[in-house]
């Protein structure tokens, strides 16, 4: 890989600090949010071709999935729902494609840069309701919308690298981090300041919804009152202790006010929904 000349680099960043403003939310990254859609839809595509480790549910009806159709009809509105919120500043921008993973014995969602959704079918089986899974996904949907990723990606390649790929000069190095995201984005650890932002805008997100906006919280008491009873889900080695972000997230619904009533939803319901995919 060609190395950028000291004096070239300087002068780069001190252009793109002149030049290129901030993006929606206040952040100062070099990938663009351009780079964030493209590097979102090579994930998507590396994650498609490895139906071993991502057994994704096809949107229509099959054999062995005879309700998927109206599985997916259900988790779409519920997104939608969501991304109606006027905080989340890319919703117009990014793909905001939702996927099923089959496997009942994962505890997990993840986003790619650029709103490509992933929820494990074990994580639908473990929560109970409705407003649990709206606030996985809020947070999920934050991760993507504040470019968490891309904020791990530039602290952990580096300006060099990422400048190389941004102008060019190593066009495979995108499908090297592309491949790489997608065979970790379902065990990243982000720092504790992303996954409390994310836990925050998850509450904002949901206020604005029929949701509880504190819909996330019954996740992770869910994983506490588990791990007390002996479980230790793998959730739990890559994130920050659930204790702390159960507070944090009543605290943030306390202060601005939302409400916390679960949703009275009609037909069809989370019932019907889990059932659909987990008729067992």
């Amino acid at each position: 890989m060609k190395t950028i000349k000291p004096a070239i680099l300087f002068l780069i960043l001190l252009s793109t600090v002149l030049f290129v403003s901030c993006d929606k939310n206040g952040n100062f990254l070099l990938f663009s949010v351009q780079n964030d859609i493209d590097l979102g839809a090579q994930v998507a595509d590396e994650i498609a071709s490895d139906p071993t480790q991502f057994p994704i549910l096809p949107r229509i009806n099959t054999t062995n999935c005879p309700h998927c159709f109206d599985a997916y009809a259900y988790l779409d509105n519920m997104v939608d729902a969501i991304l109606s919120s006027q905080d989340v500043a890319y919703r117009n921008e990014f793909a905001w494609e939702v996927h099923l993973i089959d496997n009942d014995e994962i505890l997990n969602a993840f986003a790619t840069p650029g709103g490509y959704i992933y929820v494990y079918t074990g994580l639908i089986k473990f929560l109970e309701q409705a407003d649990d899974l709206a606030g996985v996904l809020g947070h999920e949907i934050a991760h993507a919308d504040q470019r968490h990723s891309s904020k791990q990606l530039q602290r952990q390649y580096g300006v060099s690298i990422l400048l190389s790929i941004i102008l060019g000069e190593e066009p495979g190095q995108l499908t090297e981090v592309a491949g790489t995201l997608a065979g970790t984005l379902g065990t990243l650890s982000f720092s504790r300041s992303l996954e409390s932002e994310a836990d925050e805008y998850s509450v904002i997100y949901l206020s604005e919804t029929d949701y509880a906006c504190n819909g996330a919280f019954s996740f992770f008491q869910k994983l506490i009152d588990l791990e007390q009873t002996g479980g230790t889900p793998e959730f739990l080695s890559t994130h920050p202790d659930p204790s702390t972000r159960v507070e944090a997230i009543n605290e943030k619904a306390s202060e601005i006010g939302c409400s916390t009533e679960v949703i009275s939803e009609s037909s069809p319901t989370y019932d019907n929904f889990r059932f659909d995919l987990l008729p067992d």
